[in-house]
């Protein structure tokens, strides 16, 4: 079988690595919640030799792409994906070193990123980092037209979809113990958002905090 593709994967696969490089420990395991077609998986991996990538995904389809892309790429950082569902109470994953979710958020039901919050909790280490891309609303605002648009249509595909306020994800973040660590601006009106795993992390103290 061959893996499925999506050309946003390879448009921003280059950004987000710079972010993750900055942010990822050098070693230990890195679990992706919502791996989709498993492309960002065998790159990433492929791109950070020290890190095993643990992707998962909830869809039966999505899990044969993502294991077809791992058979393609042949590293031994990449594991067999695994079944994980963001919203369910027990995930398949007892322990990792940080938490991957990429364009997720938006295309799932609020439930799920409730359930993504508490889920990486219990399987972060201390100080573990629970990294998030996408599109956000910041200020009750879309960021860009395209976004506005972009909503709108997730929204006609499934009323529980759409793009999230920025300042409600922090808030649930920072709920289930996970202090703002960074903001990146991304390309096409994205962002990368990093948290750690601390109730009392303060978002000043962090040294690579961008106010933008």
């Amino acid at each position: 079988m061959t893996g499925r593709t999506a050309p946003a994967a390879e448009r921003n696969r280059e950004p987000i690595l710079g972010v993750l490089r900055a942010w990822l420990p050098p070693s230990g395991t890195v679990l992706e919640v919502a791996s989709g077609t498993g492309e960002h998986a065998a790159w990433f991996a492929a791109a950070l030799p020290g890190v095993t990538w643990q992707p998962s995904d909830r869809d039966a389809e999505a899990l044969a792409s993502i294991e077809a892309w791992r058979a393609s790429a042949g590293l031994a950082n990449v594991l067999a994906p695994v079944l994980l569902d963001a919203a369910a109470a027990r995930w398949p994953v007892a322990a990792a070193d940080a938490v991957v979710a990429i364009n997720m958020i938006h295309i799932s039901p609020w439930a799920a990123t409730l359930g993504l919050m508490a889920g990486a909790a219990r399987v972060l280490r201390p100080h573990g980092v629970l990294f998030l891309y996408g599109p956000y609303r910041e200020g009750g605002a879309h960021t860009g037209q395209g976004n506005a648009a972009f909503d709108a249509s997730l929204r006609e595909r499934d009323a529980a979809w759409g793009v999230r306020d920025l300042e409600a994800v922090c808030a649930a973040a920072e709920g289930a113990g996970f202090g703002l660590a960074d903001r990146v601006p991304m390309p096409a009106n994205n962002l990368s958002v990093v948290f750690r795993k601390s109730r009392h992390a303060a978002v000043a103290a962090s040294p690579r905090l961008r106010d933008q």
